[in-house]
């Protein structure tokens, strides 16, 4: 039996007050399959998906998710099943789910399939308890099932961070790893060049007692090494552009 999500008490939040900004830069742009009459077209949305959930400008060919691409461009499937292939994929798995923790995926969760933050700690306990009782996968099916995302974002529009007034970018402020897997990475990639480790090879290495041989300069030749005649002739170079002094 899957415990229910327990409750918490929603905090205000930009998102959840009606906005009178004049549209600039931080407005966001709203991605909808509407707008795309071809499959090529269609790119341009599917690449926001990407930038939306992985949270990366760039995608490498080897996490691409071709089948997913192949069916929105036919219109076979919407964007909310796209959003929840990537967000199941293994990719994503492999990328974000296995170097974080449970409260690090509720609050990477609700920014990039909710398009905003948590609302207080309550929250992403609550959240966590879900994952840790019906997975990740369990957790998406939730989120991309609510109320709150039906009603934001609806079958054919791409997650975004939603009223970003006077904030930073949710990219910008939860990057891929969390601090603590981010310093884990830097300790193990600055510790072959520790002091510790200086020290044990310093002390793994047998050093040879050196012994002196003395010499004595009485039996030391030197040889002559002087000619008995000078050379005659004027200095012949093989290479012409040579400047011999002629004596």
């Amino acid at each position: 039996m899957a415990i229910p999500l327990l409750e918490y008490k929603p905090s205000s939040q930009n998102q959840r007050v009606a906005g009178y900004e004049v549209p600039n830069d931080d407005t966001p742009r709203i991605y909808r399959i509407e707008d795309y009459a071809t499959g090529g077209e269609v790119e341009e949305l599917i690449w926001a998906a990407y930038r939306q959930l992985f949270s990366e400008h760039v995608i490498l060919k080897f996490y691409r998710q071709i089948n997913l691409e192949s069916q929105v461009k036919n219109k076979a499937i919407t964007v909310r099943d796209l959003i929840r292939g990537l967000a199941k994929s293994e990719a994503f798995q492999s990328l974000v789910i296995q170097t974080n923790s449970n409260y690090r995926l509720v609050e990477l969760g609700l920014k990039r399939l909710l398009g905003r933050a948590p609302y207080n700690k309550d929250e992403e306990i609550a959240w966590s308890i879900k994952i840790a009782t019906v997975g990740w996968g369990g957790f998406v099916d939730a989120l991309l099932d609510s109320e709150e995302y039906l009603s934001s974002f609806g079958e054919n529009i791409v997650p975004y961070q939603r009223r970003r007034y006077k904030d930073r970018p949710f990219n910008l402020v939860t990057p891929r790893y969390a601090n603590y897997w981010r310093d884990k990475l830097e300790d193990a990639r600055y510790k072959p060049g520790s002091i510790q480790d200086f020290f044990k090879m310093a002390n793994s290495i047998s050093i040879r007692t050196v012994t002196n041989t003395p010499v004595s300069t009485a039996n030391i030749t030197i040889p002559d090494t002087s000619r008995e005649t000078k050379p005659q002739g004027i200095p012949v170079s093989v290479s012409p552009s040579a400047n011999f002094p002629v004596r």
